[in-house]
Order: C-alpha cells, then structure tokens, then sequence
C-alpha cells in the first residue's frame, strides 16, 4: 500500500471511507491521522509477529526494560522515516489536497512520561530495534500522564492530561493476556514435605491488562514491543468494600503519573504503581517463558531485566516470590537466578530522590514482598557482618531496612549483578561517594554507561534541512552509524557549508518565533541570541542564576545608558511537579520577569523573557533546532548526565554549562574553545557540603550585582506580587543557597559575556556549531545501547538475511 504514490493514494482514500462511514470530502484532520496510523499498523503487522517469532524460535536472550517513564512524543512521523515511507506519503497526500504536517501535528503527545528519564526509555526503545536486538519495554498506560500546563496570570496551573480523549491508534489491547496483581491480605505459612509454605491470601486482586504498542526500527524488519499495562477491576472483588470504592481505588493506580505523595494516601498509591508494574511484566514475562522452557533454573541465561531507576526494583522480591512461591526452588537457587537477571541503573546523586518506603505502608500492602525483603536484608546483613565484624555503623548505613524504612536503592545494588551511572562524573560520585560503602563491597557491579539520545528523532526528524545538509556534505552513512558525523569536522572550516548551516538555523528560528508570538503573542528579534534552557523546573538545575543574571542585565540597561547588548531573547520551558511549590514559586518570577521586561520600551529591543507553556516533546522538536545557546548550568554534582545538553549539540548550539553531568563529556569531545565552561567544579561542591565553610551572605554583601536584584525579589520590583518571591530570597540568604546560585554568579556573568562577543564573530560561532555537531554522533543511544547489549545484558542482534 505504500509502494508507490498512485496506489497509496487509492488504498488511503478508501481505508479513510471504510473506517469513518464518510465521504473522502467530509473527513476531518482527526479522520485522516486515525487512517493513515491503522494503515502503518497493518503495514508493519506482519514484520512485529515475525520479529515475536524469530525471537522466540531462535533462542535469542531477550531484555525487558523496566521503566515507570516512557516519554514517547508523537509516533506518526518518526514511523513513517523509520520505514522509509514518508516521501510517499507526503506526495500522495498533497495530490489528495492534504497537508502531512498539519495532520502529524493532530497527533496528541503520548502522555506517559514527565522528564529526562522517561525520553531516555523512548530513546533506547528506538535504538533497540534500529539495532536489531531483541529488547522491550514494560510500562504503565496512564490515563492522563503527568498534566497538561498552564500559565494563568504568571502560575502554573495543572489540568488532566488527556492524551487518549480520541484513543491511541499505535495500541492493541490483548485482554487474553491479563496478569493478576494481589495487594493487601495476609500470608498464609505452612509446612509441606519439610519446606515451608507461603500463601497470600485475602488478596485484593487487580488486573493489568497489556496495551501493546510497535516499536519500529529505522530501515529494517525489527519491530519490538512496548508493553503497557493498564489497571482494572478483577472479576472477583473484595466483598469488604464498596464495589465503586474498589474500581475507583483500582482504576486509579494506571490514572496518573507521579501521583502526590505529601500525604500516606498518596505514597500508598505510588507503591501501588511501583508493584504493579514489575508484578504484570514479571507475570508476564515468566508465563512465556514457561510455555518455551516448562522450568525456571536456566531463566538468567535467556532473560534480561533492566531496572531503570528505583520505581521498579520491586522486581528482585518479586522474581524471588516466583522462583520461591511458584517454583518451589531454595533460597540460594532463586537468589543465584534472581541476581544474575535484574541490572539496575541509578539516576541520581539527590539522597533526597533516592526512595525509601515506610515499612508501616510497606508491609501491610504487599506482606508477601514484605517477607522477602526482610529476608533479604537480614542475609545482606549477614554477609556484611562477615566482611566488617563489629562495624555497627557500616552495616547500619547499608542495610536495605532501616529506621522503619525500605530503601530501595540499596534493595536494587544488593539484588542485581550490574549498577551504572549514566556518565563519567556521576559514575566516579556513586562509587567515591553516594555509594561508596556499596562499591567496596561490589565493586565488580558498577559501571558507566553514558546517557545517549535517537539521532533519528532529534536530527533527522525535528531537522530535516540541517539532516539534509549533512547527508549533501559526507553521505548518509551517519543516520545508521552516528559516529560517521565526525566526517563533518573538516566542513566546519568550509565557508559555503557555514552559510547554509546559517541559513537553516535562521529558518528554524523564524519558524520558532512565529510558535512563541502563537503562543505567547511576544513579538521576538528573530536575529537576536536565542539562549534557551528547557528542562524540568528543579532548583539544582538553577534556572534562578539564568533569572538573576536577567535581571542584571535589565538593570544595566535601565540605569547605564552607555550600556548595551546584542538583542537577546532567553527562553524557557519546564514543568514544575504539582507538590513543588519551591519550584512554582521559580515559574511564577520567570514570568513576572517577562511581563516587566518584555513590556518595557527602553530595553526590550535588546532583552526578551519568554516562557513557553506545557513543555513537551512535539514542543522540544521545534525548540531545539532553533537554539542558539545551550544552557546547561546545574550546580556541579547534581546533575546525573542530562540529555538535552545532547540534543542541543545535535543541532548545532553551543552549551554554556557547568562541570556537570555529559557536559564534561562533550567538553573532551569539542575542546574547551567550542564550549562555554564556568563555576564551581563537583569536589569543590562536595567540599562544601562535607566541611562548611561556604556563607551566601557574602556573595550578597560583597557583589552589589548579587545584593541588588536579590532584594528587588522582595523590595516591590515586581509589583502586585506582595511577599511571593520571599522564599526564593529565603532560601539564597536564610538557608544559605543550598545550590550555591550567588557563588557561581560572578563566574556565570562572565561567561555570558564571552557568549555574546564570540556570538559576534560570527565565522567563529558558525565553526564552533559545526564542531558541536559533528561530535554529537558520540552521543546517539546507538553508541549507549551496543554498550548495555555487549557490557550488561549479554543480548545479541538478529539477522533477517
């Protein structure tokens, strides 16, 4: 049907007729989008139950990636270039008087996913089947994602995300393959042929029903599976309680991302989430294995499970209920399969986003899992006391219960064989510092595996012309081998390829500016330095220095009237989680900032304040093309990896960043003259925090630039805002600038400086971009998957030949 334009055509104009019940001349955009996405369905159906087969006939050893996050964007356009289609389908459509664009743009953004770790997942879904290897994702299908944002009247407002209002045509819903998932009850113990017994019993039982949606991979017959798991009312329901309690109480646990967990209603909900995840793909995962291998024991050798993160790391106690429970086997056999199965990869150096469950929530939701990792710790403890005799201490900072809590992270190093961290810095902070205790124990367990991003989507997709650019200049080797972009390096001293790398650029910043005066009605200087930092709202990613600095600059040009700049236009975008006022408080001053700054006619020829709303990744696809300026400026130490850093890069801007997280990768990638470094450094951070000794109020009393737009956070610089800003003064001066903004400024101030003289020379920023670009192949998810396939999962791809 997509083999050439005329038959296209055909077969579109009568699916659409068939499916709608309408004539060709009444179909709406909606019509069109849900035709063409059933007609790459059953496109790619037979390739997806040929992939299933060969997997299953092979004995190919299969990795399930577990992930609380998937954050997919918008599918129809990046299918349609992975099977090569999209030239066809965009002729065939003009002819039909149907503009692609417009019906890829009425596609809903997959709400399953907020930040970093979820486009990360999506990433990798990608490279494995573009690399042909035998990887799926396990998730949950939220019914409403994490939110859709609003700004009313400078806030941020929270409203459901309903991305599936005209359901999701990637998805085939597979009820027959329902798992059953048990919360609440008791355990039942009992002794049968001189082996104790456990039974749950008294459960509340929930079923998770699978949506399966195709993974397609760039130029090859590979189609995975991302697995979605979807909560609904079992057929027996708890005689105890009210039935519409129970289905709301069900329902709820796939209704939102990230529910609320200030209060114990909403920790139990999450923990809910958490199990249910790992107990339907766990369930899942051994029922076909069982229908291949009847037993267990060789499970580790044929099945890989990847932990992403700590929200599913329930899945160490729950193979063990399976292979103790089910199987029959002992400890010491489940223990071996178990912990040669599950690897895990850590995201953080934040001890405060490291999760920990009370045990009084804990025990009485899963009682089962309860058991086994108390059992798990008392052996854990066991073995560190044979180590360490004697040393109290040590063992009670490991233990994976303590002070009444569960601490996951140390259930995830004690229960997998493989721990990473997702770049060079964050790996060295998890086995010298967060982790140490672990890595003297394990040290054969960690290891690095630096984050990575689909060049697919993020170049060839949201940059058709710069992909198109690159392809005239060295090939398109480069869309299957990542790293051939350092071909490009030579052409960053070639005049011509600088001015149509200047052009596209132009192009996208117009396109960007029209989407920011759609969106925002602000009229922007499409030639002005477009300084973008788009990112969750987190006070360690500081967009309050980005904010300070502003209104530093507005400040200059208000009161030295020799002062000024190149036309500067700093974008944001970013969700702040509902429960983070701190965070809200940031979005509110931001556009506090560009109410004030963008409606002042002595300076806003030279200075704009954009905020854009519900920061997303249709949203990302347009932002990132058109940026100038990178701003990657965490306090050093915080920041895992990032990956927007990459997707910059990717695209041609320069970073302005810190010593944090891939920035230091792409630092030794590019040489420190195509990159703006400044601020504090990890170890002088850690410093800090281990010894003291650092006091904001000097920054304040000794840098009237710091002391100055400090106070106008308080003083009525802002008006009609009243003490809003107050805790964001209190937490620079009273609790002493936990993130250490007023330190790095001066240094930050500077840095910007360099950004715009170097800006000026523009043959010089033009080289710079290329330069950038043609190291970023490094950091394609290709290069990041071969490393967990060959370093971790021990997977291999398959061959259609």
């Amino acid at each position: 049907m997509f083999s050439n334009k005329e038959k296209f055509k055909e077969v579109f104009s009568k699916k659409l007729e068939m499916m709608c019940g309408k004539r060709f001349e009444e179909s709406t955009v909606r019509d069109q989008y849900h035709t063409l996405g059933n007609m790459i369905r059953e496109y790619i159906s037979n390739n997806w139950i040929q992939t299933n087969e060969k997997y299953r006939a092979e004995n190919n050893k299969q990795v399930y990636y577990l992930s609380i996050e998937f954050l997919l964007g918008r599918l129809l356009g990046s299918n349609l270039i992975n099977l090569g289609i999209r030239d066809v389908v965009e002729e065939g459509l003009k002819d039909l008087g149907i503009d692609l664009r417009e019906i890829e743009e009425s596609e809903a953004d997959a709400g399953l996913g907020n930040g970093g770790l979820g486009r990360l997942a999506a990433c990798f879904l990608d490279s494995l089947a573009s690399l042909n290897l035998p990887g799926h994702g396990c998730g949950i299908r939220y019914k409403h994602g994490l939110f859709e944002q609003k700004i009313v009247d400078g806030y941020q407002v929270e409203l459901p995300e309903q991305w599936l209002r005209n359901g999701n045509v990637w998805e085939v819903r597979k009820a027959d393959l329902a798992v059953e998932v048990n919360f609440w009850g008791k355990v039942e113990v009992s002794q049968e042929k001189g082996r104790l017994t456990f039974r749950h019993i008294d459960a509340e039982k929930v079923m998770a029903v699978p949506y399966d949606m195709p993974v397609i991979g760039y130029d090859t017959k590979t189609v995975n599976t991302l697995r979605l798991w979807s909560a609904e009312p079992a057929k027996m329901f708890p005689i105890h309680k009210n039935i519409m309690q129970y289905k709301r109480e069900t329902e709820s646990i796939s209704e939102f991302l990230y529910p609320d967990d200030t209060h114990d209603e909403g920790k139990i909900l999450r923990l809910k989430q958490q199990y249910f995840l790992v107990a339907a793909s766990l369930g899942s995962i051994v029922r076909t294995y069982r229908h291949k291998y009847g037993h267990l024991y060789d499970f580790h050798k044929h099945v890989a499970i990847h932990v992403n993160d700590t929200h599913p790391v329930l899945a160490i106690p729950e193979l063990m209920r399976i292979l103790l429970d089910e199987e029959g086997m002992s400890w010491e056999d489940a223990w071996h399969i178990t912990t040669n199965t599950i690897s895990y990869t850590n995201h953080t150096t934040l001890s405060e986003a490291l999760e920990k469950w009370p045990v009084y929530i804990f025990q009485p939701l899963l009682p089962r899992i309860y058991m086994i990792v108390e059992e798990i710790n008392e052996r854990f403890c066991r073995d560190l006391w044979e180590r360490y005799p004697g040393d109290w201490k040590r063992i009670e900072e490991m233990a994976i219960i303590a002070h009444g809590l569960v601490k996951m992270a140390h259930l995830a190093i004690a229960g997998s064989y493989s721990v990473n961290g997702v770049a060079k810095i964050h790996t060295d902070i998890l086995k010298h510092r967060e982790m140490k205790l672990f890595y003297e124990f394990f040290p054969e367990k960690f290891n690095n595996k630096t984050n990575g991003i689909t060049h697919r989507r993020w170049l060839l997709k949201a940059n058709p012309e710069l992909s198109r650019l690159i392809t005239n200049a060295i090939g398109d080797e480069w869309i299957k081998q990542p790293e051939k972009l350092l071909d490009l390096k030579p052409y960053a001293y070639d005049v011509s390829f600088k001015q149509n790398l200047a052009a596209i650029k132009q192009k996208r910043k117009k396109m960007l500016a029209q989407r920011i005066y759609e969106q925002t009605g602000v009229v922007v200087d499409e030639s002005s330095i477009f300084d973008v930092q788009v990112k969750r709202l987190h006070a360690y990613k500081r967009q309050l220095l980005n904010v300070l600095h502003i209104m530093y600059l507005y400040n200059r040009l208000k009161e030295e009237s020799s002062f000024s700049i190149y036309p500067r236009t700093f974008i944001f975008g970013a969700k702040a989680s509902p429960g983070y006022y701190y965070a809200k408080k940031i979005i509110k001053l931001i556009n506090s900032l560009a109410e004030k700054v963008n409606n002042d006619r002595q300076t806003n020829e030279q200075l704009k304040v954009i905020f854009l709303e519900n920061y997303r990744v249709s949203l990302a696809e347009e932002i990132f093309p058109a940026a100038d300026v990178s701003e990657q400026i965490s306090t050093a130490s915080k920041e895992a990896s990032g990956t927007g850093n990459m997707k910059f890069m990717m695209n041609g801007a320069v970073t302005l960043g810190t010593l944090d997280g891939a920035n230091i990768e792409i630092l030794e990638l590019v040489g420190e003259e195509n990159i703006f470094i400044f601020g504090m450094t990890a170890d002088e951070v850690i410093s800090y925090y281990q010894n003291g000794g650092y006091h904001a109020y000097e920054y304040y009393h000794h840098d009237k630039r710091i002391k100055q737009v400090v106070d106008q956070l308080v003083n009525g610089f802002f008006p009609n805002v009243y003490d809003h800003f107050e805790p964001i003064y209190d937490s620079l001066l009273t609790q002493n600038d936990q993130y250490f903004v007023l330190r790095d400024f001066a240094a930050y101030v500077e840095a910007q400086e360099k950004v715009e003289k170097a800006y000026q020379q523009r043959d010089k920023w033009l080289e710079m971009s290329a330069i950038n670009i043609a190291h970023s192949g490094h950091f394609s998810s290709d290069r990041t998957i071969r490393e967990y396939a060959n370093d971790i999962w021990n997977i291999k791809p398959i061959s259609w030949e």
